[in-house]
């Protein structure tokens, strides 16, 4: 069956993927026919997300790609890729007054030092093959909204869509393509280990004008999209996936 999302033959890296966004998107990827090498901090978690996915002959890393040491190694391992989802990141709410030093290097090391490094190591070390495509996870933080005691994760998050445009302008002539994905509020489990309450969730959500948040899935499929050939013509662009929050 004719399919332009079909992703058989395919390898991809995905980082992030012991939960949430990461986790569905190697999910519905190994639904897809891709051949998946999953990465993640907790080797618990990302045990779940690889015993889920489908088809055979996928890997699974635990690594803290933020240590320079261990992603050079890391990579050196790798097989030639046809994918690379950069999605490992942090969420943390630090008002400007309290803003330091030590914050700002931890939440960019992660969120934006990480993933560029990672890309970078993989150019250097010719792992993507010709028609890879790379899609950086942004936010709608990055360079659409501003929020209370977000600036510092806005910054993290617009540096990498900023940068993606650079690289996918000195990517296009290897054929390599570089897109950012902006999600709104996901339905995580970030969302229930955090202070805030369910009722709070449930009145945030009315500020969509769905009416509630996104589904880690509905991130995935829209990864989907950029990874496969249905968007072999799209390149140095951000895809919001918001519900429409950004339009009010």
């Amino acid at each position: 069956m004719y399919n332009p999302f079909s992703l058989d033959n395919k390898t991809i890296l995905v980082t992030g993927a012991s939960s949430g966004i990461g986790k569905a998107t190697a999910i519905e990827c190994s639904k897809l026919g891709a051949k998946l090498i999953i990465t993640g901090r907790n080797e618990e978690r990302l045990s779940e997300t690889f015993n889920k996915l489908e088809g055979s002959g996928h890997q699974k890393i635990s690594a803290d790609l933020s240590n320079i040491e261990c992603l050079s190694s890391f990579i050196e391992e790798l097989p030639l890729l046809d994918g690379l989802v950069n999605n490992a990141g942090i969420t943390e709410k630090i008002p400007v007054n309290f803003v330091t030093e030590e914050k700002i290097r931890h939440l960019v090391n992660i969120n934006t030092f990480s993933p560029i490094l990672i890309f970078s190591t993989l150019l250097k070390k010719k792992k993507l093959n010709k028609g890879a495509s790379v899609v950086f996870v942004s936010s709608i933080s990055g360079n659409y909204i501003s929020d209370f005691g977000n600036s510092m994760y806005s910054l993290s998050k617009g540096a990498i869509q900023a940068f993606a445009k650079n690289a996918a302008l000195e990517s296009a002539s290897k054929n390599i393509r570089v897109n950012c994905i902006c999600p709104g509020m996901i339905d995580t489990s970030i969302l229930k280990d955090s202070a805030i309450t369910e009722e709070q969730l449930q009145e945030d959500a009315k500020k969509y004008p769905l009416k509630r948040y996104g589904k880690p899935e509905e991130v995935a499929y829209g990864i989907i999209y950029l990874l496969s050939n249905a968007s072999s013509f799209v390149t140095g662009t951000d895809i919001v996936i918001d519900g429409g929050f950004i339009l009010q």
